[in-house]
């Protein structure tokens, strides 16, 4: 070999060799490189790993869920949340649904382990090329962000949810990731998870979507806000059209049902109102509502996620709110001046509050208040059934006689309180019977006085009346202030035989489970008077209906009893009656205690109580009130073969017949007014206490008839202009019962004038 090709090679083999050595230096470093980021990587990781939340709390999380409420029918009044989300397990969601979110959210879902390494390099590549963005995180990463992490755009809380949803999905299976995410995710308007989004904008379950429905549904969570329907349409359809190409092209439909569902009505609902507006007879749901967080507390109550049956039946809802509509419109017509009215019904043997209307005019964010459990109104002479069931029970026959004659009782002023009626006449001695018909004050403040103001206040609260009452004789003309709720309740201790139940809207709540945790199905019953004193407190309202201030206005064709109320200055009206079956309280006012015109709680309160009634029970057989007959004697008056007097046993008369005047053994009662010459009696009250006005006598009393003749037992007047209005507008209450004969009443000389004078009547 020559010395020149001998020095060729050598050279070559220098420049091999130190190209070897450089490619080797290269490949060193290029090691070291990549060595130094996967150290470096792993240690990151390692970092964040220690800090990850630990992903055992999914097993044991328990999502906010809604509360739904629904009337006795099923029909849904209403949904409470903090977030509105109805869990579903993953068999009840429709296979088709899941494909449609694995479509358009994640079509390698069912072959990854978490993270999607290939879509994330897709991703990159698109938002390179400035194409249409492809989203990166998996559904798996998604659940994990939902459960553990923030909403922050940042490196490390990327690479703590690329960690988590490898952790996830190392412990879950994929049918358990997917039943999470679909749960939890936000679809707009208020509905998380598929199934509230499916009530929310479809009115259905997820169950019976329809493809172009659900389609819909999964395009929405990657913004709601800007493809919900009911911001822009177009756009939403837009998104829904996407959503079918994603499952054509997984091969989850084919393209011809794509196209069909693309073109298919949606059905879309009208968007709701939110919170209470959108609630169904919200006066009755609200109250619902109130009762659900006394009783469960309100993080229950919006995230529990209860079933809740309410009592409530829809068809008397609809009558009571017709009714009330109708009563403050003949109040507009006849110059009532009364412009808010309130009913409240009951069944008697179970406490079911099956309608409730707390005002005149339609619930809003601006009229939410409830006049018929918020309002605390005077009852008046409504209240007078809680006196006469104390002296009842403790043993006084309907008999016994008391003068309606003039009293009058110290006040803390110096003052004297004299209890009047508004025609300032007394009729002197009458029975028990005659006076409640006839709602005379005199006779309810003697009686209260001789019984005792505590014992009557024991009673009304033992029999519904949850509000603090007064201890003062003016009691007995309701002075102190209730609800209609309570009013409805206590007369329904009477409807029941003396059996008192509480009242409640609800009968059943189950939790988040299905298990029952309240349960009113079966009442809680508690014997407050015996059936004896009910059935002979019955036939004394009975008499108010059919004789008294409640007639003719009040009579409704069958069995039925119950009681007017009117206070002083005409600010409050009342009528609360009952049958058998069922119970309701009716109150006429204005919400700033203004004065009405002479309204009376036998015109427009007894006349909305009678239309109610009569339509609620239109399909309900008529029936007396059941007779205990082991506990009382029926006897008729002296003389008289018609009229009949009923007794608790051991308190009847020793002959064979009842006549007026009978006080029983134990009881005595002042059965005659006092002479001219002795003083008008005086007793202080238990706690004096000024009433809104009162009048002053010096008169001296005067002496009427023991028993005053039927045409002197008047219901309480209506004005010649309220029953010119009425004729006129075709209403069918017949002329009242002509005024008594001027030999059976005190004179308009014997009394002060009219403007001296105010009662409770």
């Amino acid at each position: 070999m020559s010395a020149a090709a001998l020095s060729s090679r050598r050279r070559r083999r220098r420049r091999l060799s130190l190209f070897g050595r450089l490619a080797y230096g290269t490949l060193t470093i290029v090691f070291l490189l990549v060595l130094f980021a996967a150290g470096t990587f792993a240690g990151v990781v390692y970092s964040y790993s220690r800090n990850l939340p630990d992903i055992n709390r999914m097993a044991d999380f328990q999502p906010s869920r809604s509360t739904r409420v629904y009337a006795r029918d099923g029909e849904q009044l209403a949904t409470l949340f903090k977030q509105n989300r109805i869990w579903v397990p993953i068999g009840r969601i429709p296979l088709l649904v899941r494909h449609a979110f694995v479509a358009n959210e994640d079509h390698n879902f069912y072959r990854h382990h978490g993270v999607d390494f290939g879509g994330i390099l897709r991703a990159a590549i698109a938002d390179y090329r400035h194409e249409q963005f492809q989203g990166a995180s998996t559904i798996t990463q998604q659940l994990a962000r939902a459960l553990f992490l923030s909403n922050e755009v940042s490196i490390s809380r990327k690479i703590q949810e690329a960690l988590l949803a490898m952790e996830i999905e190392r412990y879950y299976t994929k049918d358990e990731i997917l039943e999470r995410y679909l749960n939890l995710i936000y679809f707009g308007s208020g509905a998380y998870g598929v199934e509230a989004a499916a009530h929310t904008y479809f009115g259905t379950t997820v169950a019976h979507l329809r493809l172009g429905q659900l389609a819909l549904l999964a395009g929405l969570p990657a913004a709601p806000s800007d493809y919900s329907p009911y911001v822009d349409l177009a756009r939403a359809r837009e998104r829904q059209r996407h959503v079918l190409e994603r499952m054509v092209a997984s091969g989850y439909v084919t393209a011809a049902q794509a196209d069909e569902a693309g073109d298919a009505p949606l059905g879309l609902l009208a968007e709701r109102p939110a919170g209470l507006t959108s609630f169904r007879y919200p006066y009755f749901t609200t109250y619902v509502n109130h009762v659900l967080e006394q009783t469960f507390g309100q993080r229950a109550v919006y995230e529990g996620g209860l079933d809740v049956d309410t009592s409530l039946d829809p068809k008397l809802q609809d009558i009571a709110q017709s009714a009330v509509d109708w009563g403050v419109g003949r109040a507009a017509a006849e110059g009532i001046n009364a412009h808010e009215m309130a009913l409240v019904a009951i069944r008697p043997q179970t406490g079911e509050i099956v309608a409730m209307v707390g005002g005149a005019g339609p619930f809003s964010l601006h009229n939410q208040f409830n006049r018929a459990w918020q309002a605390q109104r005077q009852p008046g002479s409504s209240f007078k059934a809680y006196v006469y069931t104390a002296a009842i029970d403790s043993g006084m026959p309907a008999t016994t006689t008391i003068a309606d004659s003039p009293v009058s009782y110290p006040m803390g002023d110096g003052t004297q309180w004299a209890p009047m009626d508004d025609d300032f006449r007394f009729y002197g001695p009458m029975t028990l019977r005659s006076a409640l018909a006839q709602s005379r004050n005199v006779v309810a403040v003697k009686l209260a006085e001789q019984i005792g103001i505590d014992r009557v206040i024991e009673y009304a609260h033992r029999m519904g009346i949850s509000a603090k009452l007064e201890p003062n004789l003016s009691l007995a003309l309701g002075s102190s202030v209730v609800s209609p709720l309570d009013q409805a309740t206590g007369y329904a201790t009477l409807a029941d035989q003396g059996i008192h139940v509480d009242a409640s809207p609800i009968r059943l709540v189950r939790d988040a489970f299905g298990s029952p945790v309240l349960d009113n199905r079966i009442p809680q019953e508690t014997e407050v008077v015996s059936a004896g004193t009910a059935y002979i407190m019955t036939s004394l309202l009975e008499g108010v209906i059919t004789e008294g201030t409640g007639y003719p206005n009040a009579d409704i064709g069958r069995p039925a009893a119950g009681k007017t109320g009117t206070t002083t200055d005409f600010r409050d009206a009342w009528f609360v009656g009952y049958t058998p079956d069922l119970v309701a309280a009716v109150w006429l006012g204005n919400d700033d205690y203004s004065r009405m015109n002479e309204s009376y709680g036998g015109n427009i309160p007894a006349r909305t109580w009678a239309r109610f009634m009569k339509a609620a029970l239109a399909h309900t057989p008529k029936h007396e009130f059941t007779y205990p007959s082991g506990e009382l004697s029926k006897l008729a008056y002296c003389g008289e073969s018609k009229r009949y007097e009923y007794f608790l046993d051991g308190t009847q008369p020793d002959g064979s017949c009842a006549y007026a005047g009978w006080a029983g053994r134990e009881h005595t009662a002042d059965v005659a007014p006092p002479a001219a010459s002795e003083p008008v009696v005086a007793r202080a009250m238990a706690t004096p206490q000024p009433l809104p006005t009162f009048v002053l006598l010096s008169a001296e009393p005067v002496r009427l008839p023991s028993d005053p003749p039927e045409a002197a037992l008047t219901p309480e007047p209506e004005s010649s202009e309220v029953r010119a209005a009425a004729l006129e507008a075709g209403d069918e209450s017949p002329e009242p019962v002509p005024a008594a004969s001027p030999t059976a009443v005190a004179t308009a000389a014997d009394v002060p004038s009219a403007a001296a004078a105010a009662t409770l009547r």
